[in-house]
């Protein structure tokens, strides 16, 4: 067998997925970066660039991040029809000093169409959360909003989140992210040792369309149970850079843990 052939013969062995090609608006991957280095960035890009939708830069790591690196980073993402775009605390602390509007006209100065708008350490009253929503899309900015308070046993109610998804897409939201942070454990709707918790999760979707939910996933094992719930077209968040493979072959059922709920072509 030649190479094409055997290329295309394990191609064939792969499963599909909803919106494989991008711009995806369901099915989307967002990856969280912590502080990767260049070359370690570049790497992930080349090898799985095509199953990332989002990047996310942690925190307020954009600010502590060298220019130059920053600006490539920005670039590359591009080049790959990847929306890079800045963690929520930064907006947080925008907000806290009174500099939104300075905000907003950085991230169009570094050529960012994205923002993310969250109140995970500062609160923000219902109404004001509203207006600067509004506010970034009249500064042709997409918005990307995140419910719950980044401590350690918040869990939200299934009405506080309804109430507070449906005022934000209301608003001008594109997606609205529910917190898990980075660790995934005792925070959302994981508990503990970090396992879903599975009647939140079924009360939610019957309330709220939830092609617009982005769910962070961090571990693995979340990531396996979101698709196993609700299907290989789940919008996940706060992936790893080491997991992006492992997640797409999740959505692919190249994966023991969702092989069940694929049919794949057979042979002669």
């Amino acid at each position: 067998m030649e190479k094409k052939d055997l290329w295309q013969a394990l191609a064939d062995l792969s499963g599909t997925r909803a919106d494989n090609a991008k711009p995806r608006s369901t099915g989307c991957t967002m990856v969280i970066d912590k502080g990767l280095g260049l070359s370690a960035y570049q790497d992930l890009l080349q090898l799985s660039g095509e199953y990332i939708d989002f990047i996310k830069l942690a925190f307020g790591t954009a600010a502590i991040t060298p220019r130059h690196i920053l600006e490539q980073k920005i670039t590359l993402a591009k080049q790959y029809q990847i929306q890079l775009y800045l963690g929520g605390t930064f907006f947080e602390i925008a907000c806290s000093r009174h500099k939104v509007n300075e905000y907003f006209q950085m991230l169009r100065h570094l050529k960012l169409d994205w923002i993310e708008i969250s109140d995970g350490t500062i609160t923000i009253p219902a109404k004001t959360r509203f207006q600067l929503i509004q506010q970034a899309r009249r500064a042709n900015l997409h918005v990307i909003t995140e419910i719950g308070k980044k401590e350690n046993g918040y869990h939200p109610t299934v009405a506080e989140f309804v109430s507070l998804f449906e005022q934000d897409r209301q608003a001008g939201a594109a997606y609205v992210i529910m917190e898990s942070r980075d660790s995934g454990k005792n925070i959302g709707m994981y508990d503990h040792d970090g396992n879903l918790d599975q009647d939140f999760l079924e009360k939610l979707a019957e309330r709220i369309p939830i092609q617009y939910v982005i769910w962070e996933a961090p571990q693995v094992k979340q990531q396996a149970q979101l698709i196993k719930r609700l299907g290989n077209y789940v919008n996940l968040g706060n992936i790893q850079a080491c997991d992006v493979i492992s997640l797409e072959s999740l959505r692919r059922g190249l994966r023991a843990d969702t092989f069940s709920l694929f049919q794949f072509p057979t042979g002669n």
